[in-house]
Order: structure tokens, then sequence, then C-alpha cells
């Protein structure tokens, strides 16, 4: 199961190690294992997420994930996503942009740099606005009983998500400006953009996220059905495999997810310019840890890790709340990558613990 998952993940492994060699010596092929681990340890929380999601989905849009998925997820955020942020904030061509990163790589990253600010309020409300509704849910299983019950009874308030979202985004936004204005920063007249970017992220999310619920509704009648037909068939001594989304609603799901991926890789490539300006080695070494991101996705998915570990949903939304939190603060102050990896890591860890120590209890009540 291990090597059947991770197979192509392996593979792209040694081919872009190689690349890396070729195109720059031994020293590029460092920086691109560098990278590989960066982009792992800040996406192991988007791995258990997007586990979360996929589970829902039948075997042909799984395999869309991992194929024009990853093509997506590699390509588009990894390779092009960069290259359009520098066109758009220095109003440059495309291929000017190409050209730039390729021949005049601090200036490049200088304009990366440069437009972090309305990239972190697009990616921070975005992953905000799913830790909120995730807590403002009522659910059976609660990790942090006492924090989320109040949480879940606020969650009855219509809208109180997208209110909050905006709160502190405004608060982000105004912030930014008045810090940027006292220390005579050429982003002073950015707050705007900011806001606009934060308000863009909100949107998409919504937007997204709607028609994905809005076709899921429609498929809960012939659940229903499919579920009285397995209750049946689990009387008479069968199991049937549940149902999965299909048509539309997977469709719609699938961006979904790959919204997510986009939000998720903000700060793996903007921290990957704390390693290497280098498009290609970028590339190359973030290109690879996607590629453990997708193969892990799937592994949780098959080998049903999230059902045997019920609390791991939750340490990656809180591991995405603060996420979302520290995108926001880097708006206008530089925090270490390590830090950002290191929060999901430690909340997605206290979670399995927490799962552990939970079936341990159940099996010696058995």
């Amino acid at each position: 199961m291990l090597w059947k998952t991770f197979r192509w993940a392996f593979a792209v492994t040694a081919l872009g190690l190689a690349a890396g060699v070729l195109y720059d010596g031994w020293t590029a092929l460092g920086i691109v294992a560098i990278l590989s681990v960066l982009e792992i340890s800040l996406s192991f929380d988007n791995a258990v997420i997007n586990a979360g999601i996929l589970k829902k989905m039948n075997a042909f849009w799984q395999k869309i994930f991992l194929t024009v998925g990853i093509v997506i997820a590699v390509f588009g955020m990894r390779l092009v996503f960069p290259v359009v942020i520098v066109a758009v904030s220095a109003r440059l061509s495309p291929w000017s942009a190409v050209h730039l990163a390729l021949t005049d790589k601090d200036r490049y990253q200088e304009l990366v740099t440069d437009a972090h600010p309305s990239i972190a309020a697009f990616g921070g409300m975005f992953l905000l606005m799913i830790f909120l509704d995730f807590v403002f849910e009522d659910r059976e299983i609660k990790w942090l009983g006492w924090l989320e019950r109040p949480l879940a009874r606020l969650g009855s308030v219509d809208m109180l998500s997208v209110c909050i979202a905006l709160i502190v985004l405004l608060v982000s936004a105004v912030t930014f400006g008045a810090h940027a204005h006292q220390h005579g920063g050429t982003h002073a007249d950015k707050a705007e953009t900011v806001l606009l970017a934060g308000v863009a992220g909100l949107i998409t999310y919504m937007v997204v996220g709607g028609l994905s619920e809005f076709f899921e509704q429609r498929l809960e009648d012939e659940e229903e059905r499919e579920q009285e037909a397995e209750e049946k068939a689990r009387r008479a001594g069968r199991r049937d495999a549940p149902v999965k989304l299909a048509g539309k609603a997977a469709f719609f799901m699938f961006l979904y997810l790959e919204v997510l991926d986009a939000s998720f890789s903000f700060d793996g490539v903007i921290g990957a310019f704390a390693i290497t300006n280098d498009i290609v080695l970028m590339a190359l070494g973030l290109g690879i840890g996607a590629m453990y991101v997708r193969s892990l996705t799937v592994y949780l998915v098959r080998q049903g890790t999230l059902d045997d570990y019920v609390y791991l949903e939750h340490g990656a939304h809180y591991a995405i709340g603060a996420l979302s939190l520290i995108l926001l603060v880097t708006i206008q102050y530089q925090i270490n990558e390590v830090v950002t990896g290191l929060v999901g890591v430690v909340l997605i860890g206290a979670s399995f613990w927490s799962s552990v120590r939970r079936n341990r209890a159940l099996r010696t009540a058995a």
C-alpha cells in the first residue's frame, strides 16, 4: 500500500533531484531537498484536511485529484503563481516576468516580497473562514470540549464566521496602513489593496464552498435512500461501501480542494524565498513536496486514518486557524517559517496522541 501510494512521489523526487544537479550542480540538489522538506512540513495539515474532503469523493475524482490536481498544484501554484505575482505587482507581461526571474533574481524576489501583503490577506482570509466554520459547527465528537462546546453554541448566530473574519481583516488592513505610514514605508498606500485581497479571499471561499454545498445538498435524498439500503444490508449481514460524491458535486468539491491547496501553498512559496530566489530550484523543491502531500492525502483516505484517529481533523483545523493568523500577522511582521511549520506539527501531533489515548480508553472500557 505504501509503495503503491507514494511511487509517483518517489519517482518525482528522483527526477527533481537529478534535474537540480544538472541545472546548478550539487549545491542545487541540497537546496531542492531543503525546499521539499519545507513544503511537506508546512503542508502536513493540508493533507489531513484534504483527506477529510477526498474520502467523500468517488474513485474517479480521487484519481483526478492525483493527476490533473497535481499538475495544477505543481505547475500552477509553485511555478506560475510566483511569476503571476511579479507580473501583476510590477505591471509586466508574463514573459517579461519569466525573463526577470531568470536574469535578475534579486529584483524578482523584491517584487514578490512587495506583493506579499496582498497574498497573505487573500490566503489568510480563506483559511480563517475554514477554521471558523469548523469550530462554530456543533459536532458529535469534540477534542477540546471546554472550548468547542461554547463555540458551537455561538455558531447558531447567522453569518457569525463572516462577521468575525471581516473584523479581523479590517483590523489587519488598518493596522498595516497605520504601521507603514508611521515608519514612512512604501506600503502606506496599500492598506486598501490588502482589504480588497482579503475580501476576494472571503468571496472565493463562499462561492466555491457554497457551490459544493449546493450540489451536495441535491444528493441528500439519494444518499438517504442509499443509507436505508445500507442499513437493510447491514441487518442482513452485508456491509456495502458508503455513497461517494460524483458529477457536479464532486467537481465543485475538487475546485474547493484546489483553492484550499493554493491557500496552503502561499506560506511555502513565500517561505521558499528565504532559501533561494531561483525560480527553477523553487519549482523543483516545492513540486516534490507537493507530490508527497498529495500522496499522503490519498494514503490517509485509503487507510481510513481519519476514522481511526478521530481528533486528527480537529488538530488540522486548529493548525489552519493558527496558519491563517500567522499569514495575517506577516502582512507587516516577519515570522520564521520554522515557527509556522512547528505550530502545525505540534497541533496535529497533540490531536493524534489524544486520538490514541481515546482509542485505548475505549478498548479498556470494552
